[in-house]
């Protein structure tokens, strides 16, 4: 018996050491795609989503970024189109090289059509957002309304979710909020409405580093195809395919290890984490005035008193709005999420984002900020908890992950005050800066407020 148990014991520690081996090193692409990355959560903080003990929600918003599309024009006519037209006339034999065979007979998946469209799978996921925000908040009643802007991938995104969120979609009305430039802050686009934003910031710093990281996978795929020479623009092309062929035909060989691998795919995440940084986030210094006024608009709409047996819309339980891509990174800046120097006090935030190699340390990943639907939730909680006093608390999730605020803690799991959260407003909207001042806005009816709830 004893020596039984003995050899127990060994197999369960060999067990333990294989488990734990480096052979058990996993990858996944679709995880490190940026603003190409299919939905997913990803854990980031791995907090608990389900309210904290003794909590309940009583009312939520959400902004959420629309479903995957067969790919946006700049993507599409910068680096997508060129590949393939330039595949379309070599004359390289691709079945005699393994890694890149499927090239002979591999055909677009995309035509100048359905540039922007929304997916098949786009449509279905946005459709099971519905269905799960309606499982979470069982206890809240439906939205009689929800908000997106005018394009028509938002739109179709909300008439998807309409009918995963309601028993019958007619029953909600879809507020569509004008993109435009003149808008400023009232608007679910209101970077359009900012002179200071421009849609190509960020390009040159990504652009440095994507040469960097591209440069030893031209020369592997050069050596084996000398004839096609491949530039750091196919390779780049090739990795937003992987993407967008998934989203539409549900696999991509663009994705396989053998083709790119993961040092590839973080380089190209990166890259694309210095255009964000750059474009919509710490790096530009419009990004927090950009994305505060939904901050604040939607604290406020949740703070307001309630009437629960109204339909009105200030009486909701439920605020749902859809934007684009350039919104929500807005709103990490505006809420302190995300931030690379958060707890050192570092004064060269930029310095955290080097251009000449990858800081695999940095909390500022665009692949968990903005995939496809990516979502960032406010909730309002009702507690009485262990340890805390009983009241109304406040928390952030970010794709179902509960975010801490940064000097606005101190409630049941990650959740905050609401006396402490009307402070922390106040200094956050000085952190950021007003949106009229901080953008220059130059035309009339300029606003620092978002009044579309």
């Amino acid at each position: 018996m004893q020596f039984s148990a003995v050899l127990l014991t060994l197999a369960l520690q060999a067990t333990n050491v294989v488990s734990h081996s480096p052979n058990s090193y996993s990858f996944d692409p679709l995880e490190h795609l940026a603003g190409t990355a299919p939905p997913f959560d990803p854990q980031d903080p791995a907090t608990d989503p389900a309210p904290p003990q003794g909590c309940n929600v009583t009312r939520a918003a959400y902004l959420v970024r629309h479903a995957a599309i067969y790919a946006n024009d700049f993507d599409y006519e910068e680096y997508i189109e060129p590949f393939v037209q330039k595949l379309a006339n070599t004359s390289v034999n691709w079945a005699s090289i393994p890694s890149l065979s499927f090239l002979s007979t591999w055909q677009a998946p995309i035509t100048d059509p359905e540039i922007e469209m929304l997916t098949r799978s786009g449509k279905l996921e946005a459709t099971n957002l519905g269905v799960d925000i309606a499982q979470r908040y069982q206890s809240l009643r439906t939205p009689k309304k929800i908000w997106t802007s005018t394009a028509e991938r938002t739109v179709k995104t909300a008439q998807s979710f309409s009918n995963g969120i309601a028993n019958d979609a007619s029953d909600i009305e879809i507020v569509e909020v004008y993109e435009g430039k003149n808008d400023s802050a009232n608007s679910l686009t209101p970077y359009k409405g900012c002179p200071a934003y421009s849609s190509s910031g960020g390009s040159d710093q990504s652009g440095e580093f994507q040469e960097i990281y591209t440069k030893p996978i031209t020369a592997r795929f050069n050596s084996l195809a000398p004839a096609f020479n491949f530039t750091s623009s196919d390779i780049y092309g090739m990795s937003l395919l992987c993407g967008y062929e998934t989203v539409i035909r549900g696999s991509s060989p663009f994705c396989d290890l053998s083709v790119l691998s993961p040092t590839d795919w973080l380089g190209f995440e990166y890259t694309n984490d210095i255009q964000y940084f750059y474009n919509t986030g710490y790096g530009h210094v419009a990004s927090g005035a950009i994305g505060f006024p939904w901050v604040n608009a939607t604290f406020n709409t949740l703070m307001s008193a309630q009437n629960p047996t109204s339909n009105a819309t200030q009486d909701q339980d439920l605020y749902i709005s859809f934007t684009h891509r350039e919104l929500p990174p807005t709103v990490i800046v505006a809420l302190g999420l995300f931030n690379n120097s958060a707890y050192t006090g570092a004064n060269n935030i930029n310095g955290t984002m080097p251009l000449h190699q990858i800081n695999y340390h940095r909390a500022w990943k665009s692949s968990a900020i903005l995939p496809f639907l990516t979502n960032i939730a406010i909730e309002k909680l009702e507690c009485d908890s262990f340890g805390f006093d009983a009241g109304t608390y406040y928390r952030v999730l970010v794709n179902n992950s509960p975010q801490d605020l940064v000097d606005c803690t101190g409630g049941p799991g990650t959740s905050c005050k609401e006396e402490d959260v009307k402070g922390w407003l106040g200094e956050r909207a000085e952190v950021v800066g007003s949106f009229v001042d901080v953008c220059g806005v130059d035309y009339g009816n300029g606003t620092d407020i978002l009044g579309i709830y």
